[in-house]
């Protein structure tokens, strides 16, 4: 990927929104919501405390992330569209 997060920051890959609902009801592109969850593609070295002391990031390339609705910037690079956005919008880690 040519593109390299700095500090805390992380690039994912968001996954797509559910097509159906727990009911069984297919849902249109417009009724779709945010997707929230997504896959790790790249991460910042951490993040640099005042006193100089670089704290490493608890997330890893691979990791499948559930981050902020609205958190983020959205950034499209060739065909791909990637969201870059700070440790601290991420909400948890899945367990595979």
């Amino acid at each position: 990927m040519a593109l390299k997060p700095l500090g805390d920051r992380l690039i994912i890959k968001a996954l797509d929104a559910e097509e159906m609902t727990a009911g069984g009801i297919l849902l249109p592109d417009s009724a779709k919501e945010k997707p929230q969850r997504g896959e790790v593609l790249s991460v910042g070295p951490g993040k640099l405390l005042e006193s100089g002391k670089i704290v490493q990031l608890e997330v890893k390339v691979g990791d499948t992330v559930y981050y902020s609705k609205y958190g983020g910037t959205e950034v499209k690079i060739g065909a791909d569209e990637v969201v870059i956005l700070r440790q601290d919008d991420v909400l948890a880690i899945l367990d595979k």
